[in-house]
């Protein structure tokens, strides 16, 4: 049996980035889905007609009515932003102050689409709800830190150790490959979960020190997609980004 809703509470601000708590847990923070209510969705794919997502949103509204615990909601609405909000502020009226965001796999090969997303959802949502992104590479989480993403589900570790893939916090290794080291699969789980609990670490670390913005700037240059995306951020988001950001 799960304990009551957690409540989030922020601490600090680093840009739009929040350094605060959930429940026991500092934020931003790894979260196993067994420790919450989770409320059943419809999905539908990222690339579908607005028909297709509108239902989608419908049908995960009606369900998340039916739970008793309402804790945390998937946002649903496809590459919608409009129905994402719709979905987002309708769940926050029915209690939820949790939510996943849906397409995250998809949203990361577009981005321009994940920062319009998640600057418009946090423009929108409640100061006391929390955004979860459900599959994050390890050199991503920093960037989604800053934009404002409070949490992380902690089992992309054990989906990577699957595939002999061993995460680092500046890129992931195939050891098909890379023969860094000789590890069981149980091994490379718990490896990746430490490399997962490592870059949190140092998040939040870096926002009580007011220095994430440097954290993501070392990491832009471990990929391409992270620098379209810090740059494409930066261009049409300064506002946004200066909204929090202290000034001494």
């Amino acid at each position: 049996m799960k304990d009551k809703m957690k409540q989030f509470e922020i601490k600090s601000h680093d840009g739009p980035g929040r350094y605060g708590k959930l429940g026991d847990l500092e934020t931003p923070a790894i979260i196993n889905k067994d420790d919450f209510s989770i409320a059943d969705d419809e999905s539908s794919a990222y690339d579908v007609e607005k028909e297709i997502a509108q239902w989608s949103v419908n049908q995960t509204i009606e369900k998340a009515k039916l739970v008793e615990d309402k804790e945390i909601a998937v946002i649903q609405g496809s590459k919608y932003i409009d129905l994402r909000i719709k979905c987002l502020k309708e769940l926050e009226e029915l209690g939820y102050n949790g939510f996943i965001i849906a397409n995250a796999d998809d949203l990361l090969l577009h981005p321009r689409d994940l920062i319009d997303l998640i600057v418009a959802l946090r423009q929108n949502m409640k100061s006391s709800s929390y955004l979860i992104f459900p599959f994050a590479e390890a050199q991503f989480i920093p960037l989604l830190a800053y934009m404002g993403v409070d949490a992380f589900f902690d089992d992309i570790g054990e989906y990577y150790s699957y595939i002999n893939v061993l995460m680092s916090p500046t890129k992931n290794y195939d050891l098909e490959t890379y023969n860094l080291y000789e590890m069981s699969r149980e091994e490379l789980e718990a490896y990746n979960r430490n490399t997962i609990d490592f870059v949190l670490r140092e998040v939040r670390e870096h926002m009580k020190n007011s220095s994430l913005r440097n954290l993501v700037e070392e990491r832009s240059a471990t990929s391409p997609q992270y620098a379209s995306a810090l740059r494409i951020l930066d261009k049409n988001y300064s506002e946004y980004l200066l909204e929090y950001t202290q000034v001494y």
